[in-house]
């Protein structure tokens, strides 16, 4: 299994999963340059890639997709509120890629309950729930964010990787989403107090603190804290780089999850460089 969360934050988001021989890319919210040159060095080459999974249609989530269709034909998942909420140009892009005759086999991908639309005709697959994805079992889950249908994804394999990001609050069926993973990527945002304090106008932060915002240091600590199984390790993703600092976010969960004797490895994301687990 590999673990890579090549760029995460405001600026544009990308992470590898490899696992049972499967390469599936979350998000592409970088230049489709800077996801190929990144993958290489992660020994893994763009094409052979078997899928993207979108969270959401956010810029930073989406920015460089269109180009990756137009390179490699790669079949794109998510929720079908999401895929529609894709800018114009991308949906274009996508669709210009689809007519070739490089699409992903059926035999690669079986919905449990739920069967894409056109999957041998498009490059867009709409899912609700659960399905099998070249070996993999993917379920992707609501998060409260202020997006069309934002999910995070659990991927089970050999091993479970879950990815969490985007969102204002934990919920109960978030929390059960991400309960039992062995690797969990989860959004530490912001520092409460450096955001009400700091610069940004009043509505944004606003937003940020709410319910369908962004997810604070301390709110992902307990997170944590209250599984009843335990990440093996824990990826600390988006943070802000205006309301939050890296060692600030690694001490105040680590210093939460230690006064409840809790020890877990925190791998702290970076919005310009790679941070990877294998």
């Amino acid at each position: 299994m590999q673990v890579s969360v090549l760029a995460s934050g405001s600026k544009g988001n990308a992470t590898l999963v490899a696992m049972n021989g499967a390469k599936i890319l979350i998000d592409a919210g970088i230049s489709a340059t800077r996801i190929k040159k990144a993958l290489a060095a992660e020994n893994v080459d763009a094409a052979n890639l078997d899928a993207v999974l979108l969270t959401h249609e956010h810029r930073d989530h989406v920015a460089g997709l269109a180009t990756l269709a137009r390179w490699y034909h790669l079949p794109v998942y998510s929720r079908r509120k999401t895929l529609a909420s894709l800018p114009i140009s991308i949906q274009q892009a996508i669709a210009d890629a689809s007519r070739t005759d490089t699409l992903v086999p059926d035999s690669l991908f079986v919905a449990e309950d739920v069967a894409p639309y056109g999957a041998t005709k498009s490059l867009l697959h709409p899912v609700d729930g659960a399905f099998r994805l070249a070996g993999l079992r993917i379920t992707p889950f609501s998060v409260p964010h202020d997006a069309a249908d934002p999910v995070g994804y659990r991927i089970e394999g050999d091993s479970t990787v879950t990815v969490c990001t985007d969102l204002g609050f934990v919920t109960q069926s978030v929390a059960a989403s991400i309960d039992g993973a062995d690797v969990l990527v989860l959004e530490a945002n912001h520092d409460a107090e450096l955001l009400k304090n700091g610069r940004y106008p009043w509505p944004l932060k606003r937003r940020i603190l709410g319910n369908h915002g962004h997810l604070a240091n301390t709110d992902a600590a307990w997170a944590v804290a209250h599984l009843e199984r335990k990440p093996r390790d824990i990826f600390l993703a988006h943070l802000s780089q205006e309301n939050n600092r890296p060692d600030l976010a690694k001490d105040t969960v680590q210093n939460i999850l230690a006064q409840q004797g809790i020890k877990i490895p925190l791998h702290v994301t970076k919005q310009d460089e790679a941070v990877r687990l294998r």
